[in-house]
C-alpha cells in the first residue's frame, strides 16, 4: 500500500509562486510514475502534470506548461510541483497521485494511489 501526503498549499496573490510537495510511503516509489491533478468546486478533477518513474520524462497540461514544473527525488520519496505566475483560475484542491507503472499519463483512471489534497487559493 502506498500513502501520499501533500503539503504546501495556501492563499497567494495572482502572479505569486507556490511549491507543493508530496511525500510517499513504501519502497516502490522509484518504480511509479507520479502526477498532480486539481479539482475546483463544481468541476471535474483535471490533469496538471506527470513525471515518469525515473524523472526523465515530464508531461504538462496546456494551462500548466511554461508556468509549472514537476520534479521528483526518488531517494527521498518525494514529488514536487513548482507553480509560478499563479492565476485566480488555478484555485483548486491539488492532488498528488501515483501509478502502478513507470510511464506518464494524463488520465485520472490510470492512477491507483491518491493523496488527500491540499488547497491552493489565488486571489486577484
Amino acid at each position: 500500500q502506498v500513502q501520499l501526503v501533500e503539503s504546501g498549499g495556501g492563499l497567494v496573490q495572482a502572479g505569486d509562486s507556490l511549491s507543493l510537495s508530496c511525500a510517499a510511503s513504501g519502497r516502490t516509489f522509484g518504480s511509479r510514475a507520479m502526477g498532480w491533478f486539481r479539482q475546483a468546486p463544481g468541476k471535474e478533477r483535471e490533469f496538471v502534470a506527470s513525471i515518469s518513474n525515473g524523472g526523465s520524462t515530464t508531461y504538462y497540461s496546456a494551462s500548466a506548461k511554461g508556468r509549472f514544473t514537476i520534479s521528483r527525488n526518488n531517494a527521498k520519496n518525494t514529488v514536487n510541483l513548482q507553480m509560478n505566475g499563479l492565476k485566480p483560475e488555478d484555485t483548486a484542491v491539488y492532488y498528488c497521485a501515483g501509478r502502478d507503472s513507470g510511464g506518464t499519463s494524463a488520465e485520472v483512471k490510470r492512477y491507483t494511489y491518491w493523496g488527500q489534497g491540499t488547497q491552493v487559493t489565488v486571489s486577484s
